[in-house]
């Protein structure tokens, strides 16, 4: 059972973000504020969920929540101020958007970077243990699987349809064969191993 909050006595937003692990495709991260009487037997990690459970349950989280917001950071920003910086920044971009301002962020995993004077916990597989982490998982992971689907239409060559950007066998096999595009992150180990890939625009 997740909890429902940290600090009942403050308006608290939940973060996570999706993509961090990907080759390709933008860093997407979501902050949300949920009521503190809020409850749903379904909402879990969104990695625990179908893709169906997912996108069910954004409507319901966009409908029932106090507040929520999406975060971007793109794959050249990624390259710029790499990816643990990507990730807070777009956390931060999510928080900046909040409708509700939040008096305390949960945050998902261990690391964090202070958002201005606002407090801040971390928590190592938060998205399994609070339902506002939990319900920001499931934005940030919804929305970038929608920006993922429609980067596919434009490169159906390397599978994002089904990965997402993910390092897989078959993605790879791509990048070897086809080479990058303009969505690929090259401080990235794109082929696996120790292979160097001539990088050709």
């Amino acid at each position: 059972m997740l909890l429902p909050y940290m600090n009942k006595e403050l308006v608290e937003a939940g973060c996570d973000e999706a993509g961090r692990g990907c080759l390709a495709g933008a860093v997407y991260a979501a902050a949300v504020v949920l009521p503190v009487d809020f409850e749903n037997e379904l909402l879990n990690d969104s990695k625990q969920l179908t893709e169906k459970q997912r996108y069910a349950l954004r409507e319901v989280i966009e409908r029932e929540a106090l507040a929520w917001a999406v975060g971007v950071v793109t794959p050249q920003e990624v390259d710029e101020i790499n990816i643990l910086n990507a990730s807070f920044l777009a956390m931060h971009r999510a928080i900046d958007q909040l409708q509700v301002k939040p008096e305390h962020l949960l945050i998902d995993g261990n690391r964090f970077k202070k958002y201005g004077d606002t407090p801040h916990t971390t928590v190592v597989k938060g998205d399994g243990k609070y339902l506002s982490i939990a319900a920001a998982s499931i934005l940030a992971k919804t929305y970038r699987d929608d920006y993922m689907n429609g980067l596919h239409s434009q490169y159906p060559l390397y599978g994002w349809d089904s990965n997402k950007g993910y390092p897989t066998k078959k993605h790879r096999a791509a990048i070897a064969l086809h080479g990058v595009t303009p969505y690929h992150r090259l401080t990235f180990n794109l082929l696996g191993g120790d292979s160097q890939l001539s990088l050709v625009f």
